[in-house]
C-alpha cells in the first residue's frame, strides 16, 4: 500500500523570475490607480487644465493604438474582423455622449457630501482592484465588474470639480486608462516580454516620482508595496512550495457489510 504512496504528483512548481514578471500585471493596475487619483488632484487643485490632460491623453492614445496593431503585426485585428473606421466611429460615439452629458455627471451627486463621494470612490477603486482579471482562473475575476467599478469612482470623483469640462475629460481619461490601457499591457505581455518589463518599471517609476509632489510619506509607502508585491511576496511563494504536501495513492474505500437495517427500525 505505501509503495504506491506519491507526494505532490499534480503539485505546480514555480521560479522566482517566472513569479514576478506575473506580478507586473498587479503593479501596472496599482499604479493606474495611482496615476488617476494623481491626475484628479491635480485637477482639482488647479495645477492641471483639462485642455493639457485632454491633449496629452490624445496623443498618448494615438501611440498606444499604432502600437497595439504593430506588436503583432496587426494580426489581432484581422482576427476580429474590426476596422480602423469602426474604431473611430466609436471613439466619436463615446467622446460625444459623455461631452453632452458631462453637465449632469458635474451635478449628479451634489446632495450627496463630498466625504461620502471619497469614501464611495475608495470603495469602488479597491473593488476595481479586486474585480480585475490579473490572468488567474479564479470565480472572484470580472473584468466587466472591475471597468464598471472604476468608472463610477471617476463619475464621483468627476463630480467635485469646478467646470462640466473638467468632469468630461476625467471620465474620458479614466477609460483611457482603466479599459485601453489594460489591453495594451496584455498584447505587450504576450508578444513582448521584455518590452512589458520596461513598460512596467517606467510605468511605476512615472507613478512614484508623480505622487513624491504631492506626499513624499506617500511615496514611500507606495514603493514599498510595489517592492513588496514584485519581489517579497514572488519570495514567501517559492518558500511556501517547499511545505507543500499533497498525498495521493490508492486508498481503500470504507465498505459496510455489516447489516444495518435494525438501526432502521
Amino acid at each position: 500500500f505505501l509503495e504506491e504512496l506519491r507526494k505532490n504528483v499534480h503539485a505546480r512548481r514555480y521560479r522566482y523570475r517566472a513569479v514576478v514578471f506575473q506580478s507586473g500585471a498587479v503593479v501596472q493596475q496599482l499604479c493606474s490607480v495611482c496615476v488617476f487619483v494623481l491626475t484628479w488632484w491635480y485637477m482639482d487643485a488647479g495645477m492641471l487644465s483639462p485642455q493639457g490632460l485632454f491633449g496629452a491623453a490624445l496623443v498618448s492614445s494615438l501611440l498606444g493604438y499604432v502600437l497595439f496593431d504593430a506588436v503583432d503585426g496587426g494580426a489581432g485585428r484581422r482576427e476580429s474582423g474590426r476596422t480602423r473606421w469602426a474604431d473611430l466611429k466609436s471613439t466619436l460615439v463615446f467622446a460625444a455622449f459623455t461631452y453632452g452629458f458631462s453637465p449632469v455627471l458635474k451635478t449628479l451627486t451634489e446632495s450627496i457630501s463630498t466625504d461620502t463621494i471619497y469614501a464611495m470612490s475608495a470603495l469602488m477603486l479597491l473593488g476595481h482592484l479586486i474585480f480585475f482579471d490579473y490572468g488567474a482562473n479564479a470565480a472572484i475575476v470580472s473584468s466587466t465588474l472591475s471597468l464598471n467599478m472604476a468608472i463610477f469612482a471617476s463619475v464621483c470623483l468627476a463630480s467635485r470639480l469646478p467646470r462640466s469640462l473638467h468632469a468630461f475629460v476625467m471620465v474620458t481619461f479614466a477609460m483611457q486608462i482603466f479599459a485601453l490601457w489594460p489591453m495594451l499591457q496584455k498584447k505587450l505581455k504576450a508578444r513582448t516580454p521584455r518590452c512589458y518589463v520596461g513598460v512596467t518599471v517606467l510605468f511605476a517609476l512615472a507613478a512614484l516620482a508623480g505622487l513624491a509632489t504631492v506626499s513624499s510619506v506617500g511615496a514611500v509607502l507606495f514603493a514599498s508595496l510595489l517592492l513588496a508585491i514584485s519581489c517579497l511576496c514572488p519570495y514567501c511563494l517559492i518558500r511556501l512550495q517547499l511545505l507543500k504536501d499533497n498525498i495521493h495513492g490508492p486508498w481503500d474505500e470504507a465498505e459496510i457489510k455489516e447489516d444495518l437495517s435494525r438501526f432502521l427500525m
